[in-house]
């Protein structure tokens, strides 16, 4: 738990109040922001005051304030807007203890200018070293060395970039910093941080997404009973495609043998295959697809409930005359399925084809296909058992979350051929990703904002970064142990440390380049250094 104080936004009418307030006066109306409003950063000079106050309060030695019980207060950090010469954006104190008697407080001062390129800003590890030295009279010094590099950045599609949540970054520790910016040798310890969204139109199983945003439209219509239809994909209706199905069905049964039976075969399955030729490897359409994952491929096209009501009317017809005996796949328990296993007998029941049922039907077909897409790739690849994928492909569940759990896979399946093309990763680094993604999902709900992270060894990310700039990079430069350790940090980043300097103070922040150049990496400065106070 930490206190964090900033200053609130004040409506007009209280403007003409604040002016005859005496400078040195403190309002709570001052340290409570309101409700919906950004961080609003208080003075440099107020936040001193505050901390001055924070400390005396729990300092022993302050007799004459009669303070009878002294409580440890939680750390306090104040957003600041940078009107001192330094910029301070933050300052913090944090009470140092023994058991629960205080013996001093920690000091935090953390200043930040920029961006600039102009590497003359920039400081020079020895003389860091020196300072810290000076200040805390410490003979040795110990370095740490953070950098993060993003290794996925959106990409450019007809001069138009393509708004995405999908990130993929690198984030990189070491010990012993020999000098500012250096790369990060390859002995540190690395961790990979993946933020994927699902539906990129560049990636490999886009097809694939699109038939599920299908299967989402389905599943809304049957929960709200309005269906949002999809654009046809096939020039074709969806009942002359059925129709056609389910001829060819009948005259393979009556013994005909029909020319260009392969080419025919290959045109009924479904098209999730039409994937980049760089993932066919990994990602590839089933072989076994059987008469109901055949008709889902089928009536994707769909445009109407009208049409749907027609395309069932066929199959059903074509099932209680026997023009028909198609083969399923066991375990489905779809009323289609049901169906077809009671044709098997010459006799179906009566099924009405009304209300939400067809809209069911077809939901049920679609979810057992798109199911059995997941399974073959996850075990295909040896990434899961199915034993461990039970959880995802339950029918123990209602319609509505074995929707959404079909939807985590098809989100964990596009980090996973995301993580193939675009870094080459192999199975010794999927299998271990898949486990974490797995995990995460049996206990979340979908979020595709959230950030998987896998360790790995540093080489096996180097050449995305080796030649590229950091987002962030920083060093710590500490000294003593326990609670007498004292750390000054020197960073810069491509994005603002702080919201409420961006927001309140642009002036602060110059736009300086190199020679002009536009093409030098803009940083931030960021500097955080502390100081100890000792009450015995």
């Amino acid at each position: 738990m930490m206190y964090i104080l900033q200053k609130a936004r004040h409506n007009e009418e209280s403007d003409a109040m604040e002016e005859s307030k005496p400078d040195d006066a403190i309002y709570a109306s001052e340290l409570l922001p309101k409700e919906n409003s950004g961080p609003v950063a208080l003075s440099v000079r107020r936040a001193k005051q505050l901390i001055s106050l924070y400390t005396m309060v729990q300092n022993p030695n302050m007799t004459h304030l009669n303070i009878s019980d002294l409580v440890v207060l939680p750390p306090l950090w104040i957003r600041c807007d940078g009107s001192d010469p330094e910029h301070t954006c933050w300052l913090g104190a944090e009470p140092l203890k023994a058991g629960n008697k205080i013996t001093g407080i920690n000091f935090y001062m953390v200043t930040c200018d920029g961006p600039t390129a102009d590497k003359t800003y920039f400081a020079n590890l020895e003389e860091l070293k020196m300072a810290h030295k000076m200040k805390h009279h410490s003979s040795i010094v110990v370095t740490k060395g953070f950098a993060q590099y993003e290794l996925i950045r959106a990409a450019v599609i007809e001069d138009t970039i393509v708004e995405s949540e999908s990130n993929i970054y690198v984030d990189i520790t070491w010990n012993t910093v020999d000098k500012i910016l250096e790369t990060p040798p390859l002995v540190s310890a690395a961790t990979l941080n993946i933020t994927l969204e699902s539906g990129d139109p560049r990636s490999p199983v886009y097809q694939l997404y699109r038939e599920l945003q299908f299967l989402l439209a389905l599943a809304e219509g049957l929960k709200t009973s309005v269906t949002e239809w999809p654009e046809p994909l096939e020039s074709e209706s969806a009942v002359e495609l059925v129709q056609e199905f389910l001829t060819d069905l009948k005259k393979k049964l009556d013994g005909y043998c029909i020319s260009g039976s392969k080419n025919e075969t290959e045109k009924i399955k479904c098209d999730t295959a039409a994937v980049d030729s760089s993932i066919k490897s990994i990602f590839s359409e089933r072989g076994d697809l059987d008469f109901a994952e055949q008709l889902w491929c089928k009536m994707r096209s769909v445009s109407s409930y009208q049409e749907l009501i027609e395309c069932f009317t066929l199959i059903i017809k074509s099932l209680e005359h026997g023009e028909i005996q198609p083969w399923i796949h066991q375990g489905s328990s779809s009323l289609l399925s049901k169906l077809i296993q009671q044709s098997y007998h010459g006799k179906i029941e009566v099924v009405s084809l009304s209300g939400i049922t067809p809209i069911q039907m077809l939901l049920e077909i679609g979810l057992d296909k798109m199911k059995k897409d997941y399974v073959s790739f996850f075990i295909g690849q040896e990434l899961a058992t199915l034993t461990y994928l039970d959880y995802f492909i339950s029918t123990s569940v209602d319609l509505q979350e074995q929707v959404h759990r079909v939807q985590k896979l098809h989100h964990m399946l596009e980090i996973m051929v995301s993580c193939t093309v675009l870094l080459q990763f192999k199975h010794e680094n999927l299998f271990p990703l898949t486990q974490i993604c797995m995990k995460y999902y049996k206990e979340n709900p979908l979020n595709e904002k959230h950030v998987f992270q896998l360790p790995i060894r540093p080489a096996l990310v180097k050449k995305f970064y080796q030649n590229d700039h950091p987002e962030i990079w920083k060093v710590d430069i500490s000294s003593g142990h326990g609670q007498k350790e004292v750390k000054t940090t020197w960073q810069v980043s491509t994005n603002p440390p702080v919201k409420h300097m961006t927001s309140n103070n642009t002036g602060l922040f110059s736009d300086s380049t190199v020679n002009g150049s536009s093409e030098e990496r803009m940083y931030f400065i960021t500097m955080a250094k502390c100081s100890q106070v000792h009450f015995t």
